[in-house]
């Protein structure tokens, strides 16, 4: 098992073939004030963009405004956030993604506000508490699997599954799937090509280079994830990307004492080299390990205590939210 440490921190190389920026963002040039939002600390940066915690005016409700330097962007780069944008559209009902309410543009920044999810990243929880017991591995991995379903059924891919992207909300009972940069339509009798993601967490035919299913993708990184759960670490690692290559492509990972079979076997059934092999979210579904009853195992109401308490999401004035989208200019792709 390897230590759990964040994808971007564990190698400076990624399968992304985007080239980092040499401008630091400055957030002094961020208005304190956008639209109906009062903008307040920072809590994310990546590459081109940053996401400020911020609040509305007139409802309170927290929301992350991810903000995007147009001019640190090419023109294909700028088809990938409209079609981030595109995609979270279609899927904003789903409980269990993080929901885009509106977006708004200056000159220079394009701006993405978002469903705010104050419990944390499941990452910081297994960091802070370590590995979970397997019964609340389960009502977790539960979750995000429906959300992966959900995608699956509407002909989208994630493609960066990985702890950082999975948010706690509802007091740490209800897990989200976050950020949709990498994600895409598929067919069903198509490949993707796209080198993209977390290495981690990638599956072995994008590290071959090979055209490859997404869904099948999708369905590996699920499996490092549940590792990630139960385990609190990865199941493989490298200090480069070809120590980490290899290992992804020899497809041996070590199963803890601790681990039950069953949930052994449902891994085991995920990190499969072969994508033709690997299971699919029906199987996964329908797998023992996921179908028992564990109601009597151990409880895990005093772990749960130790969450974070975000806001309840009876706060959140939907109504109110679509009426200033509406009075509101909003883009669309």
């Amino acid at each position: 098992m390897a230590e759990l440490k964040r994808s971007d921190e564990m190698m400076s190389e990624t399968l992304n073939t985007t080239e980092e920026s040499d401008e630091e963002e400055d957030d002094e040039i961020i208005p304190y004030k956008i639209g109906f939002y009062e903008m307040y600390k920072t809590i994310g940066k990546g590459n081109f963009a940053l996401v400020k915690l911020a609040k509305h005016c007139l409802t309170k409700t927290k929301v992350a405004i991810k903000i995007i330097d147009k001019r640190q962007l090419d023109c294909e780069n700028m088809k990938k956030i409209w079609r981030e944008i595109e995609i979270m559209k279609k899927i904003e009902k789903h409980e269990n993604l993080i929901r885009l309410y509106q977006v708004m543009q200056t000159k220079r920044y394009l701006m993405l506000c978002l469903e705010y999810a104050d419990g944390g990243e499941i990452f910081d929880y297994l960091v802070t508490n370590g590995k979970m017991n397997e019964k609340k591995a389960k009502k977790y991995f539960k979750q995000i699997l429906n959300a992966i379903d959900y995608l699956h059924k509407n002909n989208i891919v994630h493609r960066d599954l990985k702890a950082e992207n999975l948010l706690l909300s509802k007091n740490g009972k209800i897990v989200k799937l976050a950020d949709f940069g990498f994600s895409n339509y598929f067919q069903s009798n198509s490949l993707l090509s796209t080198w993209c993601g977390s290495p981690p967490y990638a599956a072995p035919e994008l590290f071959e280079g090979r055209h490859y299913n997404g869904p099948k993708a999708d369905i590996w990184s699920l499996g490092v994830v549940l590792y990630v759960l139960v385990c609190g670490a990865l199941p493989f690692d490298g200090h480069t990307l070809q120590s980490l290559r290899t290992r992804v492509l020899n497809g041996k990972f070590r199963i803890p004492y601790f681990m039950s079979c069953d949930c052994e076997h449902l891994i085991r059934h995920m990190l499969i080299v072969d994508p033709t092999l690997r299971y699919s979210v029906e199987k996964i579904k329908n797998h023992r390990w996921l179908q028992k009853d564990d109601s009597n195992d151990e409880d895990d109401d005093e772990d749960q205590q130790q969450q974070p308490q975000p806001m309840n999401d009876s706060s959140y004035d939907y109504s109110i939210i679509e009426w200033i989208s509406n009075e509101l200019q909003l883009l669309a792709h």
